[in-house]
């Protein structure tokens, strides 16, 4: 508990149970993983927690959103956020979805499916699409391994339907599960990753983005990996 937290308890005394947030502590956490990532872009994922106040700062820190929902984009917006810096990282979406984010002026959708695909192609004409690598979750507290993704020869296949149905092919994302325990799931899927960029460049697609999801751990009354010990593994 945080001194701002007890101080608010202490005035306040909620009478029903309630969640605070200290927004202190939410600028210290940006800012530290954006000095162990300086060469990254940092997203924030807008499920995690969507109220106003927490956008705000981060929309003042800098920060770009990845958005599950149209509501998300909505409330990105609402705080002053550029459509450019949010994308709709949800891989499966409803076309209308997409059509009113496009018209917002969100230009980059991720998918990982034909299907998805086509429905980018209606409703957001030009825009980038990033392809969901599928990868092995093994000792992630939290796999998300079997919701989400494709083979890495079903994702050069798909960027490269993409490009021939006017989108453009931007990049690659993953995600090696939630509370990620075992540093080698990053070498792994960056290199799973590079392996799509050599070979959509030998097609004549260069590919500009490559997006390492969440899954650095962080201490829930168990033993974890440093996190500056992750953010080093990713880096070399």
């Amino acid at each position: 508990m945080t001194p701002k937290i007890e101080e608010f308890l202490v005035r306040h005394r909620p009478e029903t149970p309630c969640l605070l947030f200290d927004l202190d502590i939410l600028t210290g956490n940006y800012n530290r993983l954006r000095a162990a990532l300086p060469s990254a872009e940092i997203y924030y994922a807008v499920k995690a927690n969507p109220s106003a106040p927490v956008l705000q700062t981060l929309a003042d820190l800098g920060s770009k959103f990845d958005a599950a929902s149209l509501a998300e984009i909505d409330r990105c917006l609402s705080v002053g956020a550029d459509p450019a810096d949010i994308a709709f990282g949800n891989t499966i979406k409803k076309q209308n979805d997409i059509a009113a984010a496009y018209g917002l002026g969100v230009r980059a959708f991720t998918f990982d499916s034909a299907q998805e695909l086509e429905k980018l192609s209606i409703a957001a004409p030009g825009a980038k699409v990033v392809a969901r690598l599928f990868v092995d979750n093994d000792g992630a507290r939290w796999p998300l391994g079997a919701k989400f993704g494709c083979s890495a020869e079903a994702a050069c296949d798909l960027l490269i339907a993409a490009a021939s149905m006017g989108l453009q092919p931007h990049g690659i994302a993953f995600h090696v599960g939630s509370q990620q325990t075992d540093l080698a799931r990053w070498d792994i899927a960056i290199g799973q990753a590079a392996m799509i960029f050599t070979e959509l460049r030998m097609r004549g697609i260069e590919l500009v983005l490559l997006n390492i999801g969440g899954g650095i751990p962080v201490p829930y009354g168990q033993d974890e990996p440093d996190e500056a010990d992750v953010t080093h593994s990713i880096q070399v």
